[in-house]
């Protein structure tokens, strides 16, 4: 939608028509049922459509040709999931592939002719069209979609485009009707990630309100109060003690039970990656897949 061929340009994502990824491997710092007993087997796409402010995973996410990563044939790809599947992963968990949708699917049923068989996660920050969705669709066992702001003003702020929130509710309306059921057990359905922007909580009260009456029943909520901005050109307050106990109280209210809540107190690891290193994160969330480690060495020279 970008207009942009990109055989021979860059879109608004800032990549090409070819799969560029900035990181594989093993990370047990999802919710649980989707990292299991060894993690998620997590594949980061570089680039991204969106262009939030203070996005964490700003090295890759850049517009820029200099996102961290290395290109890859749509086999390689394919290799790659199968390699997460020997590794021991819970499940397939693909973040933020909306621009590279075509060579996803096709990687996917190369990887299934061979074997896989690994619930497939979409990870996505819910900035999708209708027609990449109806795509990926079939692939998908559970959807990880972020619904960052229902507030078109706070997503001017914090998500780069205000349209995202013209965009979100026909994204969740669209996988609900397709996933009307969620068993977090069997990694089926919707898994609805929140995060609370600071100064922002009247924005979380709304889309809480939203959520109950249009989403809660047919999918899961994970609500995220730890907004850590990933340089050192920003500072926010955490959200105080009152303001976390005010959004259990609206949970219990709209009968919100299905889900997780971050704890405000988890604050002893520093999660903002960096993608420079073979393993991003903190050593004891995350391993490296040996497969794109190999890859990465051979590609970069």
């Amino acid at each position: 939608m970008c207009r942009v061929d990109r055989h021979v340009a860059r879109g608004a994502c800032g990549q090409t028509d070819v799969v560029k990824i900035a990181w594989c491997g093993l990370h047990r710092g999802e919710e649980p049922p989707v990292s299991g007993q060894k993690g998620s087997g997590m594949i980061f796409f570089t680039g991204c459509p969106l262009g939030c402010r203070f996005c964490q995973n700003w090295q890759i996410s850049s517009p820029l040709e200099s996102a961290y990563g290395i290109c890859v044939s749509i086999r390689e790809l394919s290799d790659l999931m199968l390699s997460l599947q020997d590794q021991g992963a819970a499940s397939l968990n693909l973040v933020t592939g909306t621009h590279f949708i075509p060579s996803v699917t096709a990687a996917l049923d190369d990887a299934e002719s061979r074997g896989l068989q690994l619930p497939v996660v979409w990870n996505s920050s819910g900035y999708e069209s209708i027609e990449g969705l109806e795509l990926i669709d079939p692939y998908v066992d559970l959807y990880l979609v972020d619904v960052k702001t229902l507030s078109g003003r706070v997503a001017d702020i914090f998500c780069g485009r205000r349209k995202y929130v013209d965009c979100i509710s026909g994204v969740m309306d669209f996988i609900t009707a397709h996933h009307p059921h969620t068993d977090l057990d069997r990694l089926s359905g919707t898994l609805v990630r929140h995060l609370v922007f600071p100064g922002e909580l009247d924005a979380t009260r709304e889309f809480l309100r939203v959520y109950a009456s249009r989403w809660m029943k047919s999918t899961a909520l994970s609500l995220m109060v730890q907004f850590i901005p990933p340089k050192q050109d920003a500072s926010f307050p955490p959200l105080s003690e009152a303001d976390y106990d005010s959004l259990v109280d609206l949970l219990e209210e709209l009968d919100i039970d299905e889900g997780f809540i971050q704890d405000p107190g988890d604050d002893d690891v520093l999660w903002i990656p960096d993608f420079r290193r073979d393993v991003p994160f903190p050593a004891s969330f995350a391993d490296a897949n040996p497969l794109f480690l190999e890859l990465k060495r051979r590609l970069s020279r």
